[in-house]
């Protein structure tokens, strides 16, 4: 049985997270942890992870990065995996998640979506096959409240159909005035309204011909899944740094 903890319990995100630990018949949810605290029925919440008593095997975390000095020295004394799926991370964030892998196993990744990430490998073997007689361009469309832009799931893919070039291209996010040619670029855009949950939309346009692969994110409930998906992959594994791609490969 897979034991694991959840950062920010009580959050949208921690609710479906629950929800699909519970579909799991070899996971449950030792306990979680939120700066409110308090208790969900025989799951105990504390406000901190000074505070925590059980123990677990993986911590899956959809809350910010406010609390990961915290999580990542608890993961490290009780030897339990960390799934992170905040974003925001600075620079000083990434550093400290990179010395931790050396201790534990550690899942991060810009999206969980078992879809997304199959597209980020779809978008790398189509740049490397179709070459520089394609553009590139890449558009993302989300909620009015999303905070920022472009999304990291968009550049994410423009990543991926960067190494195809080795490193050959430049990032353009949007276009407005006499821009003059496209050149060498990968055109990145931004789309914000309504409640969109997460679509992303990569072309490669050539000169008689376009080929377009998309992904459309319905329910936030994609992305717990994923998590629980990756949490179940990752318990046991050694200390290192994981990602969707090496799930991808077990199946």
């Amino acid at each position: 049985m897979i034991s694991v903890g959840i950062l920010g319990f009580w959050g949208k995100m921690g609710a479906f997270v629950r929800e699909a630990v519970g579909l799991e018949s070899d996971m449950r949810v030792a306990f979680g942890v939120d700066i409110t605290g308090g208790n969900c029925g025989d799951i105990p919440v504390y406000k901190s992870f000074g505070d925590v008593k059980e123990s677990c095997d993986v911590i899956i975390d959809f809350s910010s990065p406010a609390a990961l000095k915290d999580e990542i020295f608890w993961a490290e004394e009780h030897k339990a995996a960390l799934v992170l799926a905040s974003t925001g991370y600075s620079s000083e964030d990434i550093a400290m998640i990179e010395r931790a892998s050396k201790s534990v196993a550690v899942f991060r990744t810009a999206n969980f979506s078992v879809g997304v990430n199959l597209l980020v490998k779809l978008v790398r073997e189509a740049a490397a096959a179709l070459g520089e007689n394609f553009d590139i361009e890449i558009v993302e469309r989300h909620h009015k409240l999303k905070a920022d832009a472009p999304s990291g799931t968009a550049l994410m893919l423009a990543d991926s159909a960067k190494e195809a070039f080795e490193g050959g291209k430049q990032y353009v996010y949007g276009r407005q005035g006499q821009v003059g040619k496209r050149g060498k670029e990968i055109g990145i855009h931004a789309v914000r309204g309504g409640n969109i949950v997460g679509e992303h939309e990569v072309m490669f346009a050539g000169e008689d011909e376009i080929i377009t692969l998309t992904h459309s994110a319905r329910s936030k409930k994609v992305f717990a899944a994923g998590a629980v998906r990756a949490a179940k992959w990752i318990a046991g594994k050694p200390a290192g740094n994981y990602r969707m791609d090496d799930v991808l490969k077990d199946t």
